[in-house]
């Protein structure tokens, strides 16, 4: 008998059996099913299985979180019931008959962000390392920085930043090439679209100022403004998807034996033209505007209010999936403002989670089972993956969930308080502080400390009082 024969088992009667079953697959830690009727799985029953540390349904997927050997666990319940696994985009393709429009809208842009994130971070950490070593005076009793005293260090610092412009500065081909993966359609016409918004040939965004004169592509009729998106989120996204409706409706409309030649000419020189006369502009002033009222409410004279609101709601926002719509967000407020206060209050969010759990494991010190469970899932929030901390310990208890609530509410409120901004998006947990701006670490340090004193020591006392041993 396998290791997980009588879980798997058990877990195909309490899904609703084979019938019900639309699609599974697995992720990291979780099995991820799709059902053709939700009502018929019976969570709490499914969460009384030794192997399970919980459950939860995301984006149409019901999900059920087994650990570090979902490998295994997967591998027995193919086996057993006989569903041959299909892969995660198969998955998410099928789960969205289960979702509604904005859940739809909401997954989509989760996609098309999601192969970009470890590039995002990579370049959130290397401008950090850029701005300790370049902008912190720290050498000769404070009077000068790394980089000017010390040759080595000073080559790092412009070496380091062929990563960083290929990251932010061209991040619409990235933006460009996944709207076209995620959509099916031809990749790199993505990719060339993508680079026709930041080529040398434009005016850089960074270099927009009131005054400047913006040159011009001047066909006698009309004049076109010969503008770059750099670091542009929504415009990029909005060529993307400009892209691949041309090239769908072409690939219809043309016959098969010149498909070749005028499906991809049509589509991407339409998609240019559209780019920099139409979705581009309008893209931009969407962006902006989004942006500016995000840092008019972190800078206003109720910032502590919204910071407050915020750092109290984000983690439920994580069970809905709409927690995926900040990603944009941020990267937005990085080109127009040149970093992100929002970022860091989730990052303080993640750790609060992680906190809650930590009190969790205090207070079930003494049972082998729980912790189990608990302690993976405080290394893995503390890294920044709080789903086994959120649905495998704090929901299930609930006072730990808003004792992180609380505690997430109190260091964001400190965090936007003092003004903290980030350089980009990082790792969502305690490794996060690398990528806050170095003049504002210290302050940082101090709001990690309060998300985890003050979510562990309520999740303590709450705990004792309900006589959690």
């Amino acid at each position: 008998m396998g290791k997980y024969e009588n879980d798997s088992r058990q877990l195909l009667d309490l899904v609703g059996g084979k019938g019900n079953i639309g699609a599974v697959t697995h992720c990291m830690t979780r099995m991820r099913f799709v059902l053709s009727d939700p009502s018929k799985a019976d969570p709490q029953k499914i969460e009384a299985l030794k192997s399970v540390k919980g459950t939860f349904t995301q984006a149409g997927q019901f999900q059920v979180i087994i650990g570090n050997d979902v490998q295994t666990f997967y591998n027995e319940f193919a086996a057993i019931s006989g569903i041959e696994g299909v892969s995660k985009d198969e998955v998410k393709k099928e789960a969205k008959g289960n979702m509604n429009v904005l859940q739809r809208a909401v997954a989509d842009i989760a996609e098309i962000f999601a192969p970009l994130i470890p590039a995002i971070i990579v370049g959130g950490l290397i401008l950090g390392f850029r701005n300790i070593i370049g902008e912190i005076k720290f050498m000769n009793d404070g009077t000068e920085t790394l980089v000017a005293v010390s040759q080595f260090w000073s080559g790092v610092y412009s070496f380091l930043w062929l990563l960083g412009e290929a990251i932010f500065h061209f991040l619409p081909v990235g933006i460009t090439w996944s709207v076209t993966r995620k959509m099916g359609t031809t990749q790199i016409l993505g990719i060339v679209l993508g680079l026709t918004l930041v080529s040398p040939q434009l005016l850089n965004a960074y270099a927009m100022a009131p005054g400047i004169e913006i040159p011009v592509w001047d066909f006698g009729f009309v004049k076109m403004r010969m503008i770059g998106y750099q670091a542009q989120v929504i415009p990029a996204i909005l060529a993307g998807f400009v892209l691949v409706y041309l090239e769908r409706f072409f690939k219809k409309i043309t016959p098969q034996a010149v498909s070749m030649i005028v499906v991809p000419f049509c589509s991407l020189l339409l998609a240019v033209i559209a780019a920099h006369a139409v979705v581009g502009p309008i893209g931009w002033a969407i962006g902006s505007a989004i942006s500016k009222v995000v840092y008019a409410g972190l800078t206003s004279s109720f910032r502590w209010l919204f910071a407050t609101l915020f750092g109290f709601v984000y983690a439920p926002l994580v069970i809905t999936g709409l927690h995926h719509m900040t990603n944009a967000i941020d990267l937005q407020l990085m080109a127009e403002f040149g970093g992100t206060m929002l970022w860091p209050m989730i990052a303080l969010s993640n750790i609060a989670q992680g906190s809650a759990v930590l009190g969790m494991i205090y207070l079930q010190k003494k049972d082998e089972e729980s912790k189990q469970i608990s302690i993976p899932a405080c290394i893995s929030c503390y890294l920044g993956v709080t789903e086994p901390a959120m649905f495998g310990v704090n929901l299930k208890r609930g006072f730990p969930f808003l004792s992180a609530m609380i505690g997430s509410a109190i260091a964001a409120t400190v965090s936007v308080g003092m003004n903290v901004m980030a350089n980009s998006i990082g790792v969502g947990g305690i490794p996060g502080i690398l990528s806050i701006q170095p003049q504002y670490m210290g302050i940082f340090a101090l709001c990690m400390l309060i998300a985890i004193a003050v979510p562990f020591g309520l999740t303590v006392t709450v705990g004792k009082k309900k006589g959690i041993r």
